[in-house]
């Protein structure tokens, strides 16, 4: 920067002495120029060429100075430098820009919490002495010092920072809380999770850092074509000096006009192009709560047009409640048995079994040497003897009859059933059904408005629980995929993958398989969730559906300016050279133009941060409930 400065002085001074008063400060303004501008050019050239064997764009510009100082011109060559040096500080304060975006979010972080000692005193402590279990107290309007868990009060946070939600979200003993997030209007307590070094935030600045680091493969192709470029013109410009000499040009015009076509035909705003506009999408992305692995995945997201879904937890919210019951023998003694059974297993149906127990104080049945048989329920043993909890498949093992009258209401099929026996013996069953996110509708309509050509939905639930559900969501009985195992969804997601790109999107636990098969994994509800941050490709922290709309509208978006940057890069470039070659264009207007184009690029680029951040407001006012839990259920 204070090169810079140093050289836009320089050349103050030597238009001054060139056009207004004539003095000895226009040499000593070109030789600052020179210095200030030029030799650090150079050297940074020179160390490319020397670490890297690559010939950076910098040394065209300083040949091309070289050149016209060589010829008379070195006010003209000033101008190159002074230009050429403003540039680059410009793309670098603008780059870096992207980057500040993201980075801010650690400025968002309280310097000091208040931790609950054992004795119940509370003392200020500084954030980076916190350790998980630690109690943290947290008071209104302050925000979360570190991840952890709710448990004691309830109240509203703004969670925007992190996940990108709109709303203020109402949140309760057993809920997570993120670091960054701000606590609206209760006294809260809660338990530490995650230290400072390995918080939400600090996780999300190391991703995007990586994926900042790891380059699309247009980013790829326009510095592999920038190196070949470079290299092409420097030997066409030493062509042309060649040239103009041999028709007779004199030495000092030849080697101006190849300086000039040196200036004109350099690729620099075809090399900044792409990562002008990778990175600022990068990090509006991530301010939105939405965090891309890198390049690859947000060119490639511009391009799907089948999405597949994941129905449990990632469609639906992933929390069953019970919808009736139908006991064989004293509905209290049933619903603790179940419970009891039940409580060895961490199946979302078996959480709802649960929840029911304890809101009506029952006490759960003692039930020892639990074990799950996979695909069909749980078994145990109380003092009466073996007792099972279970699907047809488990009622079948034991030899039960499940057919009898009084469980014909709930033969319709469309929600789960779990079967209560002893033996062959059934003591009854009750019924328990999964519900569509809010968000998970409107979030699938913006999808279609946005091109998706084809929206599946994958599930290991029966056809009639699948077929309620794509019925809500709006979805055709022949997009709705059930009875799947884990190889199942797989082998469907490598299918699709055969008419074109496919987005596979799922709650990055249950589903790490088809993650990684699809051409772009997308975990929903990913905060807080080291196993999702890591098995995809995009990660959505927030739950939200309707976010996901919003990433691929942003890579859409992405790949429209890509194109428009390299459109307008080639086209000047060509216009550039041309005029050089046909128009004997002055050396100044080349510089203007080439120096000009790299700057619009860039700012075209930069105009990616501005982009939408947060899905259209939840209709109707006040908080929302939602839960952000990974939970790990039968999906």
């Amino acid at each position: 920067m204070r090169l810079t400065g140093i050289t836009v002085i320089g050349m103050i001074a030597a238009v001054v002495d060139a056009f207004i008063v004539p003095g000895i400060w226009g040499v000593v303004g070109l030789v600052l120029v020179y210095l200030a501008g030029g030799v650090p050019a150079a050297w940074r050239a020179l160390s490319a060429l020397r670490r890297e064997r690559v010939l950076d764009i910098d040394l065209l510009m300083v040949i091309a100075a070289i050149a016209a100082a060589a010829v008379g011109a070195a006010l003209e060559g000033a101008v190159l430098l002074t230009l050429f040096s403003l540039s680059t500080t410009l793309e670098h304060r603008a780059m870096g820009k992207a980057r500040r975006a993201v980075e801010a979010l650690m400025t968002l972080r309280p310097d000091t919490a208040l931790r609950r000692e054992p004795d119940g005193a509370v003392t200020e402590v500084p954030v980076e002495v916190l350790a998980p279990q630690d109690i943290v107290v947290l008071r209104p309007g302050a925000r979360v010092p570190v991840d952890g868990v709710i448990i004691e009060g309830t109240g509203a946070l703004d969670e925007a920072t992190i996940t990108g939600e709109s709303e203020p979200v109402l949140k309760g003993t057993g809920d997570q809380v993120f670091e960054a997030t701000v606590n609206l209007d209760a006294v809260l307590a809660f338990r530490v999770t995650r230290g400072v070094a390995d918080s939400t935030v600090a996780r999300m600045i190391t991703l995007v850092t990586e994926a900042q680091a790891a380059r699309a493969p247009s980013e790829r192709f326009s510095e592999w074509f920038g190196q070949r470029y470079t290299i092409a013109v420097l030997v066409g410009a030493t062509l042309a000096f060649g040239v103009l000499l041999a028709v007779g040009r004199p030495t000092g015009e030849a080697l101006y006009r190849a300086a000039t076509l040196l200036v004109a035909a350099s690729p620099c705003a075809i090399v900044i192009s792409v990562p002008a506009a990778i990175l600022s999408a990068l990090a509006a992305a991530a301010r939105s709560g939405v965090l891309f692995k890198g390049g690859i995945a947000l060119e490639t997201l511009a391009q799907v047009k089948t999405f597949a879904f994941d129905k449990t937890g990632t469609l639906t919210t992933g929390r069953a409640e019970v919808t009736d019951i139908v006991p064989l023998i004293p509905e209290e003694e049933f619903l603790s048995l179940i419970a009891g059974v039940e409580a060895q297993s961490e199946h979302h149906v078996a959480a709802a079994i649960r929840r029911l127990a304890t809101a009506r104080g029952i006490v759960n049945a003692p039930v020892r040497d639990a074990r799950a048989i996979p695909s069909e329920g749980i078994v145990g043993t109380t003092d009466q003897g073996e007792l099972w909890a279970g699907n047809p498949r488990m009622a079948s093992r034991m030899g039960a009859n499940i057919d009898l009258p009084e469980f014909a209401a709930l033969a319709d099929g469309a929600q789960t059933i779990v079967w209560l026996g002893r033996g062959p013996v059934v003591l009854g069953a009750l019924c328990a059904a999964d519900r569509p996110r809010e968000s998970s509708a409107a979030g699938l309509a913006a999808l279609r408005a946005e091109g998706a050509q084809a929206i599946v939905m994958m599930t290991g639930d029966r056809r009639p629980v699948g077929l309620r559900i794509g019925r809500e969501l709006g979805l055709a009985p022949e997009d709705i995929h059930t009875d799947l195992l884990a190889e199942d969804k797989v082998r469907l997601v490598g299918e699709l993958t055969e008419k074109g790109k496919v987005a596979f999107i799922g709650d990055g636990v249950n589903d790490a398989a088809a993650l990684a098969r699809a051409d772009v994994g997308i975990a929903m509800g990913a905060a807080g969730s080291e196993v999702a941050l890591q098995a995809a490709d995009v990660a959505l922290l927030s739950e939200d559906m309707r976010q996901l709309a919003v990433a691929h509208r942003l890579a859409c978006r992405t790949q429209s300016i890509i194109r428009q940057n390299l459109t307008f890069a080639i086209g000047a470039m060509i216009t550039l050279v041309l005029s050089s070659l046909f128009l004997e264009l002055p050396l100044p207007l080349a510089v203007v133009g080439h120096e000009g184009g790299t700057v619009l690029v860039v700012l075209n680029g930069l105009r990616l941060l501005g982009s939408p951040s947060t899905p259209p407001a939840s209709q109707g006012a006040g908080p929302t409930k939602r839960k952000t839990n990974a939970l790990v259920g039968a999906s």
